[in-house]
């Protein structure tokens, strides 16, 4: 046999060879293929609704007519800091108000020194040096804020800073303990409702995203 007619042998058994593994890896087709049977759409319960471009921003109007004054501030506040969503405050403002309340009442104001503006961080170093110049100690318990509202909306059109007053309805239960450890005020199993009105203030478009306390109407 001549060299010839041995490379092409050789060279049809590796061809071969090669789509059998082909084969093997890849599976063959057999005609044409069936396009997907396109998966028909969820059905919707309740009526369409239409999403009008311009229309109203619920973000908004959930807590203040159109066209009010809290209104006019709110879309100010977005359109400066357009990542600004009042709803995702609110959430901040509920855990903010929860962690400031037991911060003050367990004397632990370092935790919450950064939500504090310096008036009320000062004003809470001194209620707490006169608990403990008392002898003073307060057992608290957090229960849950059972209400809260946006009361008011404003913006300074200069320094860009805008102010929230949120009203809290809260639940806890609070004893004050004398330097025996007897209670000589509140309980530690009856609880009581705690009402505030804070102003959390920060200057929109700033790197800084936290807001402060700045004053406390209880």
């Amino acid at each position: 046999m001549n060299s010839p007619l041995i490379q092409l042998l050789v060279l049809a058994a590796i061809a071969v060879f090669l789509i059998l593994r082909l084969k093997n890896v890849l599976g063959t087709r057999e005609g044409f293929e069936k396009p997907p049977v396109p998966t028909p759409a969820a059905k919707r319960s309740g009526p369409a609704f239409e999403v009008i471009e311009g229309g109203p921003d619920l973000d908004i109007t959930d807590h203040f007519a159109d066209g009010t004054s809290q209104a006019r501030a709110l879309a100010e506040m977005k359109r400066i800091e357009p990542s600004f969503n009042v709803t995702d405050f609110l959430a901040g403002a509920r855990g903010a108000y929860e962690m400031i309340v037991m911060g003050y009442e367990r004397g632990e104001l370092d935790d919450i020194k950064s939500f504090l503006s310096e008036e009320i961080y000062e004003s809470f170093v001194d209620g707490v040096a006169a608990r403990e110049d008392q002898g003073l100690t307060i057992e608290a318990h957090f229960i849950g804020v059972r209400e809260m509202s946006l009361e008011n909306v404003t913006i300074d059109p200069d320094t860009k800073e805008a102010e929230m007053t949120l009203k809290f309805v809260a639940e806890l239960t609070q004893a004050v303990r004398n330097s025996e450890g007897e209670v000589i005020e509140g309980s530690v199993t009856d609880a009581k409702k705690q009402k505030d009105t804070w102003v959390f203030s920060r200057h929109m478009g700033s790197d800084d995203p936290n807001w402060f306390l700045v004053s406390t109407d209880g």
